[in-house]
């Protein structure tokens, strides 16, 4: 069976029930998490979360931190799915 998500990241399998997990997650990481532009898991999000809080960073400060992984990961699934031409990366590109 073919997914319609087409992306180079690695898929896992979840257990347990995701939207239990999501209910029960701090309200500015659910909503962060309703407008991430991939399929987080409410565990690895929530891992993030209480590691980030016992280094004590502020909940702006998460936020961002999940902001930036996500483009990251983004910024690689691009350089993945659409190859620039002679091996030129993006950021390589004039502006």
């Amino acid at each position: 069976m073919r997914h319609n998500l087409s992306s180079s990241l690695r898929r896992t399998r979840r257990t347990g029930n995701p939207m239990e997990r999501f209910d029960a997650l701090p309200a500015p990481l659910r909503a962060w998490l309703r407008q991430a532009a991939l399929p987080w898991s409410p565990r690895s999000c929530e891992r993030l979360w209480r590691r980030a809080l016992r280094d004590g960073a502020t909940t702006e400060a998460i936020l961002d931190r999940l902001n930036q992984a996500e483009a990251g990961m983004l910024h690689r699934d691009r350089s993945t799915l659409f190859p620039e031409p002679n091996g030129a990366s993006p950021q390589d590109a004039p502006a």
